[in-house]
């Protein structure tokens, strides 16, 4: 199944959906993340704290023939924020997965009152200038983050993943981001322990289109150039959420979907600007 890509300012490409691995680890996470690869899917997320950079780099290896075109991430966590322990830190994600490169590198969060996201950041351009990784990015930074990071390195990121959902949907951060070329992936698209997918808006919208709740979402998401990152441990599940490049939605419907949005829309109140994450 082909998938369409996006393009950050400097160039970068990636493909406009992903597959969240958050607790697919082990064997069971293996089988999970190798049918996901086989069924199309080529941006891969991890991180240092799902604790499955290993689960997701054999499943990489195992991938005849398309290493080459598969975007393998991971993060960096806070407690290795500073420059020494973040390079370190780099060097044993690549060692974990078993590849010979990272394809983005990302920080997992600011944590801004420990204030040592720019070393951190300047970590990740070290490793890329090493060859440790390809790509380097941000997880969860606000747009004041990432103008001192650009302001005090030159080097901006080719994407910031955030959380983004029709009841959180960030219309701002997402014109900052687009303003910047910087490109937006989505975390907990679908939202989680909520009842977004029984939310009469979306049922209606995706009876319509002949698809289900879920993929009505994540074409909301293509929509808004949002590259959402639903987790899916079934072969269905996985193939339905790739099957939704076909759906256009109309601009009303992307509307009324986003007019769900909520003042206490997070999942979890993790304000980048206050939330620390170790």
């Amino acid at each position: 199944m082909a998938i369409p890509h996006l393009t950050a300012a400097d160039g970068t490409s990636l493909p406009a959906i992903g597959l969240g691995t958050y607790r697919l680890s082990g064997a069971a996470g293996v089988d999970a993340i190798g049918q996901a690869i086989r069924a199309g899917y080529r941006l891969i997320d991890s991180a240092v704290n799902y604790e499955n950079e290993g689960a997701v780099g054999r499943a990489a290896r195992a991938a005849d023939g398309v290493r080459g075109e598969l975007v393998v991430t991971s993060k960096l966590p806070g407690r290795h924020h500073s420059f020494d322990e973040a390079l370190t830190t780099i060097e044993e994600s690549v060692y974990r997965t078993g590849l010979d490169r990272i394809d983005l590198y990302l920080i997992h969060w600011p944590n801004p009152k420990v204030d040592l996201y720019v070393q951190a950041w300047r970590a990740l351009i070290e490793a890329r200038e090493r060859g440790l990784v390809r790509h380097i990015g941000l997880s969860n930074f606000l747009p004041e983050h990432i103008d001192r990071l650009v302001a005090e390195t030159g080097v901006a990121p080719v994407v910031n993943q955030i959380e983004v959902h029709p009841y959180f949907p960030q219309q701002e951060a997402i014109d900052y981001h687009r303003e910047h070329g910087i490109l937006v992936q989505g975390w907990s698209p679908l939202g989680h322990g909520n009842d977004l997918q029984r939310h009469p808006t979306i049922v209606e919208i995706a009876a319509a289109h002949g698809i289900s709740p879920a993929q009505a979402i994540l074409a909301w998401h293509v929509a808004r150039q949002v590259i959402p990152l639903p987790k899916a441990a079934s072969p269905q599940r996985q193939i339905e959420n790739l099957d939704v490049f076909d759906s256009k939605l109309t601009d009303a419907e992307i509307e009324a979907i986003t007019a769900l949005g909520r003042p206490d829309g997070r999942l979890a109140d993790q304000d980048p600007a206050v939330y620390e994450e170790f």
